[in-house]
């Protein structure tokens, strides 16, 4: 089993009372007022291996770039496999996992702030990471469908606010499996997961690029 050194188990608790403490706020993405998300409590059931397409399994999943593309549903589904498959006995910390999403944020800067509250409700908590480390638990996600939601068109027409043209609402449902070992037995679950990633891709950008996270489990339809 591999340790966390002393010196992770402090940078992982100081990342992540940085990360947990600040307000998750809404998606930023309208320039005008909006609600507010509530974090969730990452569950401390065990299990996973990735089934990803076309993953050369020499790179680690913490290693993989965003692709670059001006393809929204594919990036999305790149930014879904960033924060989904993580494995807690590397030795690495939460924040080596999310840092390609954040690398790949809106490069203004002004939803980077927002979507810094929503990726750290994506991961386990500290104390959830070192407690999932003792068991070697490792997660992946199994994506069943990526989508632009009905329901983003009437978002878009709303009349408060501006969105950055090339903007677009992906809806990614699936399934998270974990992996791990208790009392020297290997346990496994299972659990559905479904969520939006919000991305601008041309003519804002030249490629796409991350805004925003909805709430876990609590997607646009």
């Amino acid at each position: 089993m591999s340790k966390l050194t002393g010196r992770q188990i402090v940078l992982l608790v100081v990342c992540g009372f940085a990360l947990i403490t600040a307000a998750v706020s809404i998606y930023g993405l309208m320039r005008g007022p909006g609600g507010t998300n509530a974090k969730r409590p990452e569950d401390r059931s065990v299990r996973i291996e990735v089934r990803s397409q076309s993953v050369d399994p020499a790179i680690t999943p913490h290693e993989r770039s965003l692709p670059h593309t001006t393809d929204p549903i594919v990036y999305a589904r790149a930014v879904a496999a960033s924060l989904f498959e993580w494995d807690t006995s590397s030795g690495l910390l939460p924040t080596d996992y999310t840092a390609k999403v954040l690398a790949d944020a809106d490069p203004s800067g002004e939803e980077t702030p927002g979507l810094l509250d929503d990726v750290a409700t994506y991961l386990p908590t500290v104390e959830q990471w070192l407690d999932l480390g003792a068991m070697e638990v490792a997660q992946s996600l199994e994506i069943q469908d990526a989508y632009v939601p009905d329901s983003w068109a009437a978002a878009v027409d709303q009349p408060h606010g501006q969105l950055r043209p090339g903007t677009t609402a992906v809806t990614i449902t699936g399934t998270r499996h974990r992996v791990g070992e208790w009392n020297g037995e290997v346990e496994e679950s299972s659990y559905p997961v479904a969520f939006t990633v919000f991305v601008a891709c041309q003519p804002s950008f030249e490629r796409c690029r991350v805004l925003r996270l909805s709430q876990l489990d609590n997607p646009m339809r």
